[in-house]
C-alpha cells in the first residue's frame, strides 16, 4: 500500500493507493506537502487498482444520494462524500484515473465554490499567468513547450482558485506531457487567450459574453444537483469581469510572446 499527503493549491490531501500501476501516475505529478503541513488534510482519497474496462467514451453516468455521490464510467467509478471530503476511486489505468481525480477535485472546487479546473494550459511570464484555452488539438501542449524556459503551471487543466478581489492560478497536478514541479504557490492570471493556429501571429480582444461561453465549454465538471451550472456560470463571470479574454492565431514557434508580455 502506498501512501503520501499532498499539497494541491491551499488543500493537503491523504491519498492510499494499493496499484503500483496508479501510483506511477500520482507520485510524479502529486507534490507532498511540506513538513510544516498541517496534520488535519481537507480531501482524503483511497485509489484502488483493476477495475472495469479499457476507456470506452466520455460519458460519466451519475447517481446521488442522501449520503453518496457516484460517478460511474467503464474505466473508473467514484463514490464520495457529498461534499467531497473523502472518496474511494477504482480505476482500470492511469488514464482512467486521471479523468477520476479531474472529476472528484473539480467537484470539490464547485461544491465549496472556490474554484476551476479549465481544460487548457498555463504559463508564468514575469510573476504573471497566461492561460491558452481552446479544442482539442488546437495547440495546447504545443504552446506550453514553446514557452520554455517560462514555468509551466498546466499543460492540460489549469486550476484556477478565487480569494476576495483576486483570481489565482495554482501548480496543476493533472498533468498530461510535463510532469509537476511545485504544489501551493499562486501567480495572479493577468490574460486568456482562445487558441487559433494560422500562418501568422495575432491576437485581439474578444467580449465578456463570447470568453464566457467559450470557457464554460472547457471548464471540467460533471454536474450532479442543478447549483453546480449556476456556481460555475457565476464563478466564470467573475473571471472574464476581472481578466481580458483575446483570440490568439499563432504559427509553431514562440513569437507568439511578443504580443503578450
Amino acid at each position: 500500500m502506498y501512501q503520501k499527503i499532498c499539497q494541491v493549491d491551499q488543500h493537503y490531501i491523504k491519498i492510499t493507493c494499493d496499484s503500483s500501476l496508479l501510483w506511477k501516475y500520482i507520485e510524479p505529478n502529486f507534490i507532498a506537502a511540506p513538513t510544516t503541513a498541517p496534520t488535519q488534510v481537507n480531501i482524503e482519497l483511497d485509489i484502488l487498482g483493476n477495475y472495469g474496462n479499457p476507456f470506452s467514451g466520455f460519458d460519466v453516468r451519475v447517481a446521488n444520494f442522501d449520503h453518496a455521490v457516484l460517478f460511474k464510467r467503464d474505466d473508473y467509478l467514484i463514490a464520495a462524500t457529498p461534499d467531497f471530503r473523502k472518496a474511494v476511486i477504482k480505476a482500470h489505468d492511469q488514464m482512467a484515473l486521471k479523468h477520476a481525480l479531474l472529476n472528484v477535485y473539480s467537484s470539490y472546487l464547485i461544491q465549496h465554490q472556490s474554484g476551476l479546473l479549465i481544460h487548457s494550459s498555463c504559463v508564468i511570464d514575469h510573476g504573471a499567468a497566461h492561460m491558452f484555452a481552446g479544442v482539442s488539438g488546437v495547440g495546447k501542449s504545443t504552446v506550453a513547450r514553446l514557452s520554455y524556459p517560462r514555468p509551466l503551471l498546466s499543460d492540460e487543466a489549469t486550476l484556477i482558485k478565487f480569494s476576495p478581489g483576486a483570481i489565482n492560478v495554482y501548480n496543476s497536478p493533472f498533468r498530461s506531457d510535463i510532469h509537476a514541479t511545485g504544489g501551493g504557490k499562486p501567480s495572479p492570471l493577468k490574460s486568456i487567450q482562445l487558441l487559433h493556429q494560422d500562418s501568422q501571429d495575432q491576437r485581439t480582444r474578444t467580449t465578456q459574453e463570447r470568453g464566457l461561453k467559450q470557457l464554460l465549454e472547457r471548464t471540467f465538471y460533471w454536474p450532479h444537483v442543478d447549483q453546480d451550472l449556476q456556481t460555475i456560470h457565476e464563478l466564470l463571470k467573475r473571471i472574464v469581469e476581472q481578466v481580458p479574454v483575446y483570440d490568439l492565431s499563432f504559427r509553431k514557434s514562440n513569437a507568439f510572446w511578443n504580443l503578450i508580455s
